[in-house]
């Protein structure tokens, strides 16, 4: 009698898995939401975070972030945006343009999808008003530092 016997060797081969990953510190997408919605007409400041005029921007050493929270996943985003805008603006029309702004910049920049965006408005002022409130903030913050 023949016996057939059937040897079966599996090799199990366990190769190296490895997985590339891009992330964004929320601080990051904070900044570009900040840069994005700022340069909309009509925001005069992020929660007084910085100043309305395009020198000011670059030459102001406060922090652009300020006034706004984001909560960062893996492939989307979400936002809260708190907000100066100028007296006689249509606050409807800054809320969507800003939106939109501030979805580009982030999908654009990080590839991230921004979910949601909510904007707070904190305050409304004339330009001369805020302006005013910049002037008198700067020099305060001078005095400050003569001390």
């Amino acid at each position: 009698m023949a016996v057939n016997e059937t040897n079966t060797t599996t090799v199990n081969t366990q190769e190296a898995v490895h997985k590339n990953t891009l992330t964004f510190e929320d601080q990051v997408i904070k900044k570009i939401a900040g840069i994005a919605a700022n340069e909309n007409k009509g925001i005069l400041s992020m929660s007084g975070g910085f100043m309305s005029g395009l020198t000011d921007r670059f030459r102001s050493t406060e922090d652009i972030t300020k006034g706004i929270n984001a909560e960062v996943g893996e492939k989307q985003v979400a936002l809260d945006l708190k907000v100066i805008v100028e007296y006689g603006k249509n606050v409807p029309t800054i809320f969507s343009e800003t939106v939109s702004r501030v979805k580009k910049a982030v999908f654009d920049i990080t590839g991230l999808e921004v979910i949601e965006v909510n904007m707070h408005v904190e305050d409304i002022m004339t330009r001369e008003e805020f302006d005013e409130k910049n002037k008198k903030e700067k020099e305060q913050e001078s005095k400050r530092e003569l001390v």
